[in-house]
């Protein structure tokens, strides 16, 4: 009962805690394009997003669990027993609740921040969830996946392409080794600049997310 009484109260607290951050905002939309797995890292995936029209990506690290559900409901595989996020669905179709879409809303050390954006006949509710949790649930539900245009700025890889047209990788997994231990702390900002750009045609994209901090926190520290 008292979950009943205080659904209604639940946006605004939610959207308390973000005032500020999500005004004047451009929202970009993206799609999962590949699932990378290093073979020498053995517990480290990333999933890549898209920018929709676009040649922008952003590569998000997750754990192996995280990938297995994703991976999941992209090959459209019907496990035995429902796992965890097809319970979770399961549950919100049974009390008629849809999930709208999803938005990585914010971005702090490293780490992205998500909502989901939950539908009732009654109700609209924005639930704080891991971006891993919220990406596997919108392959389930099919809905749109949502940044910030200054989230794409600051973490996102632009990709590039001399035909003019988007290169996505449609393949749900995707095996890529990994370019070694070199330390990038000992190379120029051109040097990591060309470096990005040899991983990313390799579709390395777990060396990238390195790279690409490591470039990131050069031009903070100018």
């Amino acid at each position: 009962m008292w979950f009943i009484n205080n659904l209604k109260k639940l946006p605004t607290r939610l959207q308390r805690r973000n005032t500020g951050k999500s005004v004047n905002m451009k929202k970009i939309e993206l799609e999962i394009v590949a699932l990378s797995h290093s073979i020498t890292q053995t517990h480290s995936y990333a999933v890549v997003l898209g920018e929709v029209n676009g040649l922008r990506r952003l590569p998000i690290v997750i754990g192996g669990f995280e990938a297995q559900a994703i991976a999941v409901a992209l090959e459209k595989m019907h496990p035995s027993r429902p796992l965890t996020h097809d319970l979770m669905k399961n549950f919100m179709n049974a009390f008629n609740i849809d999930l709208q879409e999803i938005i990585i809303c914010d971005l702090q050390e490293g780490i992205f921040y998500s909502k989901l954006l939950c539908v009732s006949e009654h109700d609209t509710v924005e639930i704080d969830s891991r971006t891993s949790d919220a990406l596997a649930l919108a392959v389930r539900f099919g809905c749109p996946i949502f940044t910030y245009d200054n989230i794409l700025e600051s973490a996102g890889i632009l990709m590039e392409d001399s035909s003019g047209k988007k290169k996505i990788a449609r393949e749900a997994v995707t095996t890529e080794t990994s370019r070694g231990s070199d330390d990038l702390r000992a190379l120029s900002v051109e040097e990591l600049n060309h470096l990005l750009n040899e991983v990313l045609e390799q579709e390395d994209y777990l060396r990238a997310i390195a790279i690409r901090d490591e470039i990131n926190s050069r031009k903070k520290s100018r």
